[in-house]
């Protein structure tokens, strides 16, 4: 948790504006945990330093700004990024073929899942732009409605542990897995969603 602190000190002095500039180089791939970040954007809430509604909103910002600077520059400059020395060290040639091989399987459903894909994120949203398999506003709802659940949740969670870190740090590793469960049911329902709207179109 000593990153946590360290975060918690720097955004309490610099405020909101610190806040976003983090969650821009999460989105950059920059090894700094989003939700490590977001969590310490709660907690400077909770303690005083910020409004917390208000920190929701600007991490929101933040998260979709950073997917979708990453997203731009891939449609931008396609397969040249690869060409870039930052970019050919965060999105290699093995990876960029593993991600175009997850969109050949899963489709734009990658785009929502990738934001629970902390290692995977940025190669995704880079390829996502670079492949041009899906539109940037399909991109950005898709991301978006992602963030609706992950940014929420921890933010809130980092204000109502701000001042008891040990109950924090507990439910910080209980949150990580809980994302996942959310994720599973969300996709679940989707599935189920599709399956009846086929069947439906088949009775037609």
């Amino acid at each position: 948790m000593n990153l946590l602190e360290r975060l918690v000190g720097i955004f309490a002095e610099h405020g909101y504006l610190s806040v976003f500039i983090a969650l821009l180089l999460c989105g950059a791939g920059v090894p700094l945990p989003e939700d490590i970040t977001l969590v310490a954007g709660g907690v400077i809430a909770g303690l005083g330093y910020a409004n917390v509604h208000v920190m929701v909103g600007v991490t929101m910002v933040g998260v979709l700004v950073g997917d979708a600077t990453m997203f731009m520059l891939g449609h931008h400059f396609g397969g040249r990024i690869l060409r870039l020395r930052l970019f050919a060290w965060l999105l290699p040639p093995a990876r960029y073929a593993k991600v175009q091989q997850k969109f050949e399987r899963y489709g734009n459903r990658l785009m929502f899942v990738a934001r629970f894909l902390p290692g995977m994120r940025t190669a995704v949203f880079i390829t996502a732009g670079a492949t041009h398999r899906v539109s940037f506003w399909r991109f950005l709802l898709l991301d978006g409605l992602a963030a609706l659940i992950s940014v929420p949740l921890w933010v809130y969670l980092g204000y109502l542990g701000a001042d008891n870190r040990a109950w924090l740090t507990k439910w910080i590793h209980r949150g990580q897995g809980g994302l996942w469960i959310v994720l599973g049911v969300v996709l679940v329902l989707a599935a189920w969603l599709w399956w009846r709207r086929r069947q439906r179109c088949n009775e037609e």
